[in-house]
Parts: structure tokens; C-alpha cells; sequence
């Protein structure tokens, strides 16, 4: 049997605009469950489930860099910050599987939100046959699909124990006992165009990257 500590490798999408320590923290317990040694942070550029972000690509990419520098549990892949369409996850890990070719174990974290809407994402199905998905904990979401029908699949792909993704390269869905984070990145947005203090809420690092580059004030006419 492949060795449980190194064969899993995972990645972690968002706009990360910015990224703060919900983020961070709970991908760091997933890890620790889940027994990752590397995560890759995938910020992307055209996210195609919501507003474009505040912040710019280089921007939002630097704010990453800041805020996993000197922790060897992460590293990024900008590619998809290369991109002007949106930035569809099926593409990006069809990608990364062909890649690292077809006995790999590959798995994209996502939260507790994204997994109620998963079966609404673009090419779901072939998201699920190019890698395992790995589930957060999200505050104020229920433990359970919309439907019978979405809960059948749910069940249908459950991996029941964290060592079953890095037995088989794909096709299954693990529902990790992470810590819940109160934090979002709009709460954060409100809070700085608002002049209220974050500091219990991002790393230092990245708090003074967007102070100095003036991100998410309000425009003047909403002074």
C-alpha cells in the first residue's frame, strides 16, 4: 500500500478576496484529519458563481503569497489567474489529472456551501471522475442535500474513512470533522470599507498589504 502520509495530493479553490483565517485554519485541520501534507492554494481569476472580485488577480494573488509564506503545508498554482473565462473546476482538474496521470490520488477541498449546490456546477460528474472531493465544515449549513435525490448520490460517494482517498484515485466525497470558522471574506470587506479592525480575522501580513493598497474602501460617492 502507498504510503497514506504522501499520496493524496489536494487542492483548495476560491477568489480569496481576501483570504483570512476561515481559510486557512480549516484547510489546516482537514489536513491534519485527513492526513495531507501539502495543499495547493487555486485562486482563480473569473469566478462563475458570483461577482467578479474586489480585488485584482495580482492582487488577490499576492495576498495568498503573504499569508502562506513560511508554512510548508501550502503552496500556489496561479494558473488559473492566467485565464479571461471563468474558471470552471471540472477544466482545471481534468487538467491537473492529466498531469499527474491516471493512478494519482487528486482531491479539491471545498465548503460545506459548495457541496449543496454541487450537483448545479458545471460538468459535476466529470469533476468527480478526475478527483475526490474534500468537504469543510461551514457555519450555518445543514448536514444534509436539498433533496432525497441529491442525498442518494451524496451517499452513493461517501468515503466513510479519510484513508479511502488515498487508496483510489477519485469518485469520492469526504465529509471532514473540521472546526467551524465564523469568518467570511464579505464579513471582512463590510468591516474594512466600514474602518472597523480585522486584525482577529486575517494574518498581519495580508491586513497590511490592504491597508497600504487601499482595497475595499468604499467609493467616494458611498462616503
Amino acid at each position: 500500500m502507498a504510503d497514506l502520509a504522501s499520496s493524496l495530493q489536494a487542492w483548495y479553490g476560491g477568489t480569496f478576496d481576501p483570504i483570512h483565517y476561515g481559510h486557512l485554519r480549516a484547510v489546516e485541520a482537514l489536513a491534519k484529519e485527513a492526513k495531507l501534507t501539502q495543499v495547493t492554494m487555486l485562486p482563480n481569476n473569473v469566478p462563475p458563481h458570483r461577482p467578479q472580485p474586489g480585488a485584482s488577480s495580482v492582487q488577490r494573488k499576492e495576498m495568498v503569497e503573504l499569508a502562506i509564506a513560511g508554512n510548508p503545508l501550502f503552496r500556489l498554482d496561479s494558473r488559473e489567474l492566467q485565464r479571461s473565462t471563468p474558471s470552471w473546476t471540472s477544466e482545471t482538474m481534468a487538467q491537473l489529472r492529466q498531469e499527474a496521470g491516471p493512478d494519482a490520488p487528486l482531491g479539491f477541498i471545498i465548503g460545506q456551501d459548495s457541496l449543496l449546490t454541487l450537483r448545479t456546477w458545471h460538468r459535476y460528474e466529470a469533476l468527480l471522475a478526475c478527483c475526490h472531493l474534500l468537504v469543510c465544515r461551514r457555519p450555518g449549513y445543514p448536514v444534509e442535500m436539498k433533496t432525497e435525490e441529491d442525498q442518494r448520490w451524496l451517499s452513493a460517494h461517501l468515503a466513510h474513512h479519510a484513508d479511502e482517498l488515498h487508496q483510489q484515485p477519485a469518485g469520492k466525497i469526504y465529509l471532514a470533522d473540521t472546526p467551524l470558522y465564523p469568518i467570511s471574506a464579505t464579513d471582512i470587506r463590510t468591516r474594512l470599507a466600514r474602518r472597523q479592525p480585522c486584525d482577529d480575522l486575517l494574518p498581519p501580513a495580508v491586513l497590511d498589504y490592504i491597508h497600504r493598497h487601499a482595497l475595499y474602501r468604499p467609493s467616494p460617492a458611498a462616503r
